[in-house]
């Protein structure tokens, strides 16, 4: 019982013979959707990466815009909420879309200052657990394996933080080319699943 639950849940290990022609071809669908997805957003990325960043901003700056409209509006229409929380969520509104109005006025400049957001952030992530791994390394079942990722992840941190918008670009460029082989194998699998459906 407990492997059939597995099997069903886990989208690698989905059985499209037991399933009702309906849930195949929803399956299908949801997968031809990502893998295309994938596969454009890879191929934008590993080839465009410059424009592809900067129309990443944009999407961010219209997503902020939006979120600050809302909470604005929700500042003068809850009047239910007290005063401090109304002014609270005006401010927060104004952030917002102020945010949002500056990263689609300065898209590529915008994309460099989240390129170097994101660098700094896994920079820092990297060399915490690296420090927290060669902290931890005389619990480990494997203490070279443990002293190799500890010092990797560190100098990778390190690396990054030195440098962290060369950092966010070559992580950007891997996400781009590991994303086009994911997008191609999720096409080929809702073009393959289910075909030994029981009519």
């Amino acid at each position: 019982m407990g492997s059939q639950e597995t099997t069903v849940i886990t989208t690698l290990g989905l059985d499209g013979s037991s399933l009702p022609r309906k849930a195949i071809s929803l399956v299908r669908w949801g997968l031809g959707i990502a893998g295309a997805s994938s596969l454009i957003l890879g191929l934008l990325i590993t080839f465009w990466p410059e424009r592809t960043a900067m129309v990443l901003a944009i999407f961010f700056g219209v997503h902020f815009l939006i979120a600050g409209v809302g909470y604005v509006v929700v500042s003068f229409l809850g009047r239910s909420a007290s005063t401090g929380a109304r002014v609270l969520s005006f401010v927060l509104g104004a952030l917002f879309a102020g945010a949002g109005v500056v990263i689609m006025a300065n898209p590529a400049d915008s994309a460099r200052v989240l390129g170097i957001f994101i660098g700094v952030y896994v920079g820092l992530l990297w060399l915490i657990e690296g420090i927290v791994t060669l902290i931890q390394i005389k619990d480990a079942p494997s203490r070279v394996w443990g002293l190799f990722f500890g010092v990797i992840s560190v100098l990778a941190g390190i690396a990054l933080l030195t440098s962290p918008m060369w950092g966010a670009a070559l992580l950007f460029m891997i996400a781009g080319i590991v994303m086009i082989p994911m997008g191609i194998i999720q096409l080929v699998r809702a073009f393959t699943f289910g075909r030994r459906a029981r009519g």
